[in-house]
């Protein structure tokens, strides 16, 4: 029997659901079905009318699906309402979040779909193609577990420069596991996530400050980076990573009260600065 690689719609085409229901007439004169992606996009079309001035709709396509990338689906819908101009530079994203919500199913057996991590890999790899980072991360997470972790670390690279948390803390993680290991180039990803608020990138740097890897090493910049470790732990404890609470409380008892209280103060002022924006 060939293999399905969608479920079939109504009409019988291999397409995926969510591309196939409501309403359009057909060419025989009978209602079929209008794809859900159709249907967004009349929405869309309601919402943007007429371009808002050339301030947004002059940005270049490319600029702005690089840009939209990393974005959310509330996000992507935000952006995509902006103007007519926004709406069909980012169809190709809204297609792309539709895979990767296939793809989510079929990883995950969601919504009476069969587990298959085949299908999965293709839909998140489609996704990935249309520019979608949260489809690169999750493409790359199957593929490295299937031991192709050269081209794991090429999505993760991907997102990473898009600007996802996730993919800069994934490639992080990727660099202190290959051989040999590159702590270097580790650390800066980490920090690039960990200053967005990603807790298992704010862990994992603070872990590599505090052993002193990827960083120089001499007695002075050690405490240094020991205090910087102390704000990533204590932002990761807080967020809830339970894992940073006793490493945290190590270095609480080391370290001394100038630089424990700079680093509680440190946390405490990021804290309230991402919660202005």
């Amino acid at each position: 029997m060939e293999k399905r690689t969608w479920p079939y719609g109504s009409d019988g085409r291999q397409v995926p659901r969510a591309f196939s229901s409501t309403l359009i007439a057909g060419g025989n004169g009978r209602k079929c079905k209008r794809s859900e992606k159709e249907m967004i996009d009349v929405k869309w079309s309601n919402r943007c009318g007429d371009d808002r001035g050339d301030v947004f709709s002059s940005i270049p396509t490319d600029l702005l699906r690089r840009i939209a990338g990393s974005f959310n689906v509330p996000t992507l819908w935000a952006a995509s309402g902006v103007c007519r101009a926004w709406k069909e530079a980012l169809s190709s994203l809204r297609e792309a979040m539709v895979f990767v919500q296939w793809g989510k199913r079929f990883k995950h057996g969601l919504r009476g779909v069969s587990k298959n991590r085949e299908k999965a890999l293709h839909c998140f790899l489609k996704g990935a193609a249309r520019g979608s980072t949260a489809a690169m991360v999750d493409a790359g997470l199957l593929i490295w577990e299937m031991g192709k972790k050269a081209e794991a670390v090429e999505l993760y690279r991907a997102a990473a420069e898009l600007g996802d948390p996730a993919g800069q803390c994934n490639l992080g993680l990727s660099f202190l596991q290959v051989e040999p290991p590159n702590n270097k180039e580790a650390v800066k990803w980490f920090y690039r996530a960990a200053f967005t608020g990603h807790v298992r990138a704010q862990y994992s740097l603070a872990l590599c400050l505090q052993q002193g890897r990827g960083v120089e090493c001499n007695r002075v910049k050690a405490e240094g980076d020991g205090g910087h470790a102390l704000v990533f732990l204590e932002l990761a404890t807080r967020a809830g990573e339970a894992a940073a609470t006793h490493i945290r409380d190590v270095l609480l008892q080391q370290l001394s009260p100038r630089l424990k209280a700079h680093a509680i103060a440190c946390a405490d002022n990021w804290q309230i600065r991402q919660a202005s924006r």
